[in-house]
């Protein structure tokens, strides 16, 4: 087990990003303070052979650039917020219209870019960085004092990601990880992946991609995930491509499995668990830009799962969702977990 830790690069205010490279197992994963973003996840194939399998860029002015959220912790509310009105306690607040009319991602400036301060962790089972940022009143005219907590912890076969928030005032919070997958190591797009979901419903979405309110079945739909099936077997279906969220068949609050990745050639395979009753699933449809190692990154060239709350959860009142209040805690947990399948029908 091994924790390193390096200067990444200076941001433009003068604040130094450091990364953080973790290793155990055979796997390699890199954080960096600006943004929590995960900028390297490295596992090996049914061959034993390494590729980095999360997309994103080697410098600091790559992410500094980038509006794809590429890696990134996102927060204070992960997805859209429809027009960016909350009510509070019958309070109207505006939040940044980042997304069209739409609030996104917590606004101009979210989570994904501040410096965060780390501390590493290590103990017996594994290895990992503590990231803490306060969100202060007002930012993003968010009510509340945030203390935001991100615990990266690699483990056996296993990468845990950890959310912690604390408030003074009555404050949305929905936070989120927002790696693009590709299991190729980006040598090709992901249409080829396979992909299950453990969920019967999902929500559509009007035009601007707010849920409609309606809870529909997949059944007999291009939304069917029940089962693995390939990504770009049905894509031509959906208008735009993948941008929903699914509800996932678990208890609130459990950590439970919610879904599964698997690459047929190289034979990886990444399942997905969290706290949160949904997962946005993105299929990458609005990429085309250099990442890593100067690799052209074309549409559908990396996929996103989401655990979190339903989209747009403060305006409609059929969705789970509840506000975090002073001296209550939010914490919401994903862990993803790697193997490699020999044979895949």
């Amino acid at each position: 087990m091994d924790i390193k830790e390096n200067i990444f690069g200076m941001t433009p205010e003068g604040k130094k990003v450091k990364i953080f490279t973790l290793e155990k197992s055979g796997i390699e994963a890199r954080v960096i303070t600006y943004g929590g973003i995960l900028q390297k996840l490295a596992i090996p194939d049914k061959e034993g052979d390494w590729d980095d399998i999360v997309l994103g860029f080697d410098s600091l002015q790559g992410y500094l650039k980038d509006d794809s959220y590429l890696g990134a912790t996102i927060g204070r509310y992960a997805n859209r917020i429809s027009e960016g009105i909350i009510d509070i306690d019958g309070e109207k607040i505006q939040l940044p219209q980042n997304d069209g009319k739409n609030h996104l991602h917590g606004g101009e400036r979210g989570f994904n870019n501040v410096v965060w301060k780390a501390k590493k962790i290590k103990n017996d089972e594994s290895i990992g960085v503590k990231l803490t940022y306060i969100s202060e009143d007002g930012e993003q005219n968010y009510p509340g004092n945030l203390k935001t907590n991100v615990t990266y912890l690699l483990e056996e076969k296993k990468l845990k990601i950890i959310f912690e928030a604390e408030t003074d005032k009555k404050t949305p919070v929905n936070m989120t990880h927002h790696s693009y997958f590709n299991l190729t190591g980006a040598r090709r797009d992901i249409l080829d992946h396979e992909l299950k979901i453990k969920g019967e419903y999902y929500l559509p979405v009007n035009s601007d991609l707010i849920p409609t309110g309606e809870k529909k079945k997949v059944e007999n739909t291009p939304m069917d995930f029940t089962t693995l099936k390939k990504i770009g077997a049905r894509i031509e279906d959906v208008e735009g491509g993948y941008d929903h969220n699914w509800i996932l068949n678990k208890e609130n609050n459990r950590l439970e499995y919610a879904a599964e990745i698997v690459e047929p050639q190289t034979g990886r395979r990444v399942k997905l668990y969290t706290t949160k009753p949904g997962l946005q699933f993105y299929s990458g449809n609005s990429l085309g830009f250099n990442g890593k190692k100067n690799t052209f990154y074309e549409d559908h060239y990396g996929l996103c799962l989401e655990p979190q709350y339903y989209p747009d959860s403060p305006n409609q009142s059929d969705f789970s969702f509840s506000y975090l209040e002073p001296g209550d805690k939010y914490e919401h947990k994903i862990v993803y977990e790697f193997d490699t399948v020999k044979n895949i029908e």
